[in-house]
């Protein structure tokens, strides 16, 4: 391609970062703007001080998968991902614990895993394990390439990509069963269905709503989960690094106020400072209703909003310094409520943050089996005058556009996170005022037009994920990328979406003529 092929990505999070790579090693002159001061989105660093300063800590995201996905993106400009960042895989994949009684660790290894689940909960929940691992793994082959690295297909799409007499292989699939529902013929102990049911959160959903597909995730942890060098935020200044020596230009602090169209093609964007950036295309990282709602502008014509009570989850997150005591925690460690259903019903049904949430913490400054790192991948390591850093999820609804969260219910959250802590045999004793990292008004402000919801639509329902707005749009050369478009959320799966953003531009690109349009002031204007 030529170099005065202009491409602007507004929004420099996963999806836009992988665009980027993409696009600047196939030779376009990309330009990124991001509002923010950093790059990464949702793959935040922030510090762990309530005062700005102090250590800092990944706030976003902290498990890393399917490597083969930026393997594949980076390819295309002759770069292996080891070649850009160190990873470290895990052993342990999470130690997971529960009220008043013994933790339990999932292992990469399918045999440790499934001995340590005969240990915990009997040779028959081992046999349903090894059962649910290998049903798992059939799913994700059949998903691969005709759903997940594909263009957005419709239920009958899938299908012809599936194969002729595929109709077994759809049904395998178990579309039309909750994961919730489906995990009862694996597991009788209910722990257990908790433990894998957890993977419906992964993309924001329910268990009790989510289709028994999501059983996929097990795989894909399984092939590997890594601690990257500097976090998941260090991945995105790799990343963006990467971009830059390919011709990449990146623009922090710079918001976009509207894209600008003419004649149903795009024409640039219209900064907040009312400058206008010409473009040839321009790629929108960001929840997709900011789109639909009007945030930049005339909504384009096929892209809908999330509607409220179709929202992913939220979360309310804390940034920690704290002596912890008791079981020794992992790297990841989830501590799981005794109400779980009625977790999910507040969220989803009675839209507040539950009274015994489950909590997911990452301790940065722990290997994945729980023993203090030597600082290697951190360069704010652990710090025995201020106790060890803390990143804490608690699930919450996505009412950020509606609901303030105030101090004091902020303050109330916290408690019961660490009642529930000690109630599953782990104490946190504060050595600093904690940091709300954020919560769903936060979002909100972070990601315009979510509510604060940071999977875009849940998948609730078999149908849910066909919804999901694929990467073009009805304005000639303008595409979507993002955790809210197909093929969903997570950070492979954002960057798969901005890399199928690349390609679809790219093809798109091969068959129009050049056109570039006059600035029009004012929003985005079409003739």
């Amino acid at each position: 391609m030529k170099r005065n092929d202009r491409v602007i990505i507004i929004g420099a999070g996963m999806g836009g970062i992988a665009a980027a790579v993409r696009l600047s090693a196939l030779g376009f002159a990309v330009d990124v703007y991001e509002k923010e001061p950093a790059p990464g989105g949702k793959m935040r660093e922030v510090p762990v001080g309530p005062d700005g300063s102090g250590r800092r800590i990944n706030a976003g995201p902290t498990v890393f998968t399917m490597r083969w996905v930026f393997d594949e993106l980076l390819d295309a400009g002759g770069v292996r991902l080891d070649d850009v960042l160190e990873f470290q895989q895990a052993d342990v994949l999470a130690r997971h614990a529960w009220t008043n009684g013994p933790t339990l660790d999932l292992h990469a290894d399918i045999a440790a895993s499934s001995d340590a689940i005969a240990e915990f909960a009997g040779p028959g929940n081992a046999d349903g394990y090894r059962r649910f691992c290998a049903d798992s793994a059939a799913i994700f082959r059949t998903l691969k390439r005709t759903y997940i690295a594909a263009e957005r297909p419709t239920p009958m799409q899938l299908m012809n990509r599936i194969g002729l007499g595929s109709l077994g292989e759809m049904m395998a699939l178990r579309p039309f069963a909750t994961l919730w529902g489906a995990l009862g013929d694996y597991f009788s102990d209910p722990r257990l269905r908790q433990l894998f049911g957890r993977y419906a959160t992964y993309c924001g959903s329910s268990p009790y709503a989510a289709p028994a597909t999501l059983m996929l995730v097990a795989h894909v942890e399984q092939d590997g989960v890594f601690i990257a060098k500097g976090g998941m935020h260090g991945l995105a200044r790799a990343l963006v690094q990467l971009a830059q020596a390919q011709g990449a230009t990146f623009h922090f602090g710079a918001g976009v106020k509207s894209i600008a169209t003419q004649g149903g093609r795009v024409g640039g964007v219209f900064l907040e400072d009312d400058h206008f950036q010409p473009a040839e295309a321009v790629i929108h990282n960001g929840d997709v209703s900011a789109l639909a709602n009007g945030l930049l502008g005339t909504p384009p014509e096929g892209v809908a909003a999330v509607k409220p009570d179709q929202r992913s989850l939220s979360a309310l997150t804390f940034a920690l310094e704290a002596q912890l005591s008791g079981f020794v925690p992992a790297h990841h460690t989830v501590l799981f409520s005794d109400a779980y259903e009625a977790e999910f019903g507040a969220i989803f049904r009675q839209g507040r943050i539950p009274d015994k949430p489950t909590t997911y913490l990452c301790l940065p400054d722990r290997t994945d089996a729980g023993a203090f790192s030597d600082g290697r991948f951190d360069r704010d390591g652990y710090s025995p005058e201020s106790g060890e850093r803390v990143f804490a999820l608690i699930n919450a609804p996505a009412n950020g556009d509606t609901q303030t969260y105030s101090s004091r219910e902020i303050d109330v959250c916290l408690k019961r996170m660490m009642t529930l802590m000690e109630r599953c045999g782990l104490t946190a004793t504060l050595t600093a005022p904690p940091r709300t990292a954020a919560s769903p008004t936060e979002f909100n402000r972070l990601f315009p037009g979510s509510g604060g919801a940071l999977y875009g639509p849940a998948s609730h329902g078999w149908m849910a994920s066909f919804k999901r707005q694929g990467a073009r749009t009805a304005i000639q050369g303008l595409y979507l990328a993002g955790g809210s478009v197909h093929p969903g959320p997570g950070v492979p799966m954002a960057a798969l979406s901005g890399r199928l953003a690349a390609e679809c531009l790219v093809q798109d690109r091969a068959t129009t003529p050049r056109f570039r349009p006059a600035a029009t002031s004012g929003g985005m204007p079409t003739d």
